[in-house]
């Protein structure tokens, strides 16, 4: 189908990310929420006056980046953080056994203090800022395999000291809580010889290899939302990332 006066209006960019942008406004805006079916392709081709291929590029592309969620024959849907496509986006540590689960966590520690130079520069606020860390383990199969350190910049997180815990899907929490959705993450991965804190944390002897991978993972505005830092014991454990 050729594309209306209303499909060329949008601009000179590729008129499906244009709509894919327009769309994924209504996440941020909260028109469309978590586990919410959206109006089907021929009814948004409707309402934003392109045709019915764009819409389902747009979907498509969304889709692919674990935004939305579609199932057989009942419709496309807001993805839930809990969803396990979800979780695993953002967890890439497999057992060499090769089944894949998420891990359980245990808070050590949480509390408001002023963000550090390096927390300021990657969560993108001001050197004076006030943040949330929250140290956690993360165990695999009863196992310790993650000491894990998790910065927020306060501003956001308005109300944090009221809550009565910390759930082990945190970004669950953060959709719910605050409606920021984790839509995106850049990681760097670095291979470290485990601490004296690491060692009582993980079972493991001080100098025992790590792997620390530093995430700041991004909303849907591509605003840095949270810093975290894991160091991970990978002796039964491996890092997976899918080339695609």
């Amino acid at each position: 189908m050729a594309d209306t006066s209303a499909e060329r209006a949008f601009g000179f960019r590729p008129l499906y990310l244009q709509v894919k942008e327009s769309l994924v406004r209504r996440l941020i805006d909260g028109s469309w929420q978590p586990g919410q079916l959206i109006p089907s392709e021929m009814e948004l081709a409707r309402e934003i006056g392109v045709s019915q291929g764009t819409i389902r590029k747009a979907l498509n592309t969304m889709t692919a980046e674990n935004l939305l969620v579609r199932r057989q024959g009942h419709g496309t849907y807001v993805a839930a953080p809990e969803e396990s496509r979800i979780l695993f986006q953002f967890f890439r540590l497999v057992p060499d056994t090769g089944e894949r689960s998420f891990p359980s966590s245990k808070v050590i520690s949480w509390s408001k203090e002023r963000a550090t130079k390096e927390e300021a520069h990657e969560l993108e606020i001001s050197p004076t800022a006030s943040v949330w860390r929250i140290e956690r383990l993360r165990y695999l199969g009863g196992d310790p395999l993650i000491v894990e350190y998790i910065t927020l910049p306060a501003k956001r997180f308005s109300g944090f000291e009221k809550l009565s815990e910390i759930p082990n899907n945190v970004y669950r929490l953060y959709s719910e809580r605050w409606g920021l959705t984790i839509g995106s993450g850049t990681e760097r991965v670095k291979a470290i010889a485990a601490s004296t804190e690491d060692a009582k944390h993980l079972g493991c002897k001080a100098g025992t290899p790590l792997l620390r991978i530093n995430r700041i993972a991004y909303d849907l505005e591509r605003k840095p939302v949270e810093l975290r830092i894991s160091r991970c014991l990978t002796e039964r454990a491996h890092y997976i990332s899918d080339l695609k």
